[in-house]
């Protein structure tokens, strides 16, 4: 597995998961639980993950959909 993107905005990886589910890629979303940790004030970003064979697809249907992020 390998990071595709890294984020705090809770909207952008639901966002993301819907894009690559209409493509066909599967992902995995780390760190979600880590708000019971910091107490929900949003300062842990979210890791979303999917296979390394499937990360420079992924990048493109994020690229496509104008959802932007860091390589």
């Amino acid at each position: 597995m390998e990071e595709l993107l890294r984020t705090n905005d809770i909207t952008l990886i639901p966002l993301a998961r819907t894009l690559l589910d209409d493509a066909g890629i599967d992902s995995f979303e780390l760190d979600v639980n880590m708000s019971v940790l910091e107490g929900s004030i949003g300062i842990l970003p979210r890791r979303l993950m999917v296979r390394s064979a499937e990360i420079d697809a992924a990048r493109r249907v994020l690229r496509e959909n104008g959802v932007r992020f860091e390589d």
